[in-house]
C-alpha cells in the first residue's frame, strides 16, 4: 500500500500542488501521442439546483448549492482519446517513446465482441457504450499518463455547469425552438452521434451539453436525493450497481425532455444481450447513447483520495 500511494505522490506534479496556479482554459495533450482534448474554467459560486416543474418529481426540490472552482471538458471524450485507452496494442503503436510501465500495468476493458460504435463511426465522435467503471477506469488511465487528476463530475457540478448561470430551462433561455442551434437530439440527428463541437456552446465553452450524448456522472440516483442533499459540493455516493445519474440527454432524446435539470439513470437492461457470466463491468452493449466528459477540480483531493477513488472495486453485474 506505501509503495502504490508514493507511487501517486510521484505523479502528482507541482502545478497539482500549488493552489495559486492560473485557472484559465487550456489544452491537454496526452504525451507521445497526437491526441488532446480542451478544458474550460467553471467558477466557484452558488445557484438554484433542480426544479419546481411538477412533471419532473425527481427534480425537485429547488434547492440551494454551492460548489467549489473546476474545469470541465469543453467537449465529451472522443474516440480517439477513449480509444488509447481501450487498445493497449493500440497505444502503444503510435506512442512516441513507448508506454510507461505504470500506464502498461493498469486493467483494461476487455475488447468488445461487438462494433462498440454501433456502426455511427468515431472520427470526432463521442466514445459510446461504456459503464461507469469503465469511465471511472478511463480517467485513471489518464492521471497515470499525465499526472493530473480527472474525474467525473458529480450531478451538482454538471447541473451548474450546463446552466452557466441561467436559471431558465436551457442555458439560452426557454425557448425549445433555438434547441437545434446547440444540440443533437432526436428531431435532428438522424438517429447517430455527431462530431463533437458542430453545435454552438453554452457561454462557459461547453459542447452538447445537450445531447449527443448522455454523460456519466458520479452520483447514484435517487428520486428524493434532492430533499436531503447537503448544500455544500453535494454528490450522492451510493453503493449500488444500479441506477447510477447520467445527464444531458442524447442524440434519442426528444426536444420535451432536455433541460438542464434533466436527469437520467443506468438500466441493467443495456446489458440484455451481454452472454457473459458475470456481465462485462465495462460494456453496456445496447447503449449507444451513453458518453462522458471530464472534470478536474482547481483544488485537487489528497493522494490517499486520489488513489481511493480510482480503485473502486467494480460490483459484480449477474
Amino acid at each position: 500500500m506505501k509503495k502504490i500511494l508514493g507511487l501517486f505522490l510521484v505523479i502528482l506534479t507541482s502545478s497539482q500542488l500549488n493552489p495559486a496556479r492560473v485557472f484559465d482554459p487550456y489544452t491537454q495533450k496526452i504525451g507521445g501521442t497526437p491526441v488532446s482534448f480542451d478544458m474550460t474554467p467553471i467558477p466557484a459560486g452558488n445557484f438554484w439546483m433542480g426544479s419546481e416543474d411538477p412533471s419532473f418529481p425527481d427534480q425537485q426540490p429547488l434547492h440551494a448549492v454551492q460548489l467549489d472552482a473546476f474545469w470541465m471538458g469543453t467537449h465529451e471524450v472522443t474516440w480517439e482519446a477513449f480509444e488509447l485507452f481501450l487498445d493497449k496494442q493500440y497505444e502503444q503503436a503510435i506512442t512516441e517513446g513507448g508506454v510507461p510501465a505504470r500506464v502498461d500495468a493498469l486493467s483494461r476493458p476487455s475488447l468488445p465482441y461487438l462494433d462498440m460504435t454501433f456502426g455511427m463511426g468515431k472520427e470526432g465522435k463521442p466514445a459510446v457504450g461504456m459503464t461507469q467503471y469503465g469511465a471511472l477506469q478511463f480517467c485513471h488511465w489518464l492521471y497515470l499518463k499525465t499526472g493530473i487528476f480527472y474525474r467525473l463530475p458529480t450531478e451538482a457540478e454538471w447541473e451548474y455547469a450546463a446552466r452557466a448561470g441561467s436559471n431558465d430551462r436551457f442555458f439560452f433561455g426557454n425557448d425549445a425552438a433555438a434547441l437545434e442551434e446547440y444540440a443533437w437530439f432526436a428531431a435532428n440527428s438522424k438517429g447517430s452521434t455527431q462530431v463533437v463541437g458542430t453545435k454552438k456552446s453554452n457561454p462557459w465553452e461547453l459542447h452538447d451539453i445537450y445531447g449527443n450524448v448522455a454523460e456519466w456522472v458520479i452520483d447514484q440516483y435517487s428520486p428524493d436525493f434532492y430533499g436531503k442533499s447537503t448544500a455544500t459540493n453535494p454528490v450522492n455516493r451510493g453503493t449500488k450497481l444500479y441506477p447510477h445519474v447520467l445527464r444531458g440527454g442524447s442524440f434519442a432524446s426528444s426536444g420535451a425532455t432536455l433541460r438542464s435539470t434533466f436527469r437520467d439513470r443506468s438500466d441493467p437492461a443495456w446489458k440484455r444481450i451481454d452472454p457473459q457470466i458475470p456481465k462485462s463491468q465495462w460494456w453496456f452493449p445496447e447503449a449507444p447513447f451513453v458518453g462522458m466528459r471530464l472534470v478536474r477540480p482547481l483544488i485537487p483531493p489528497a493522494p490517499e483520495e486520489i488513489y481511493a477513488y480510482y480503485t473502486q472495486a467494480p460490483i459484480v453485474d449477474y
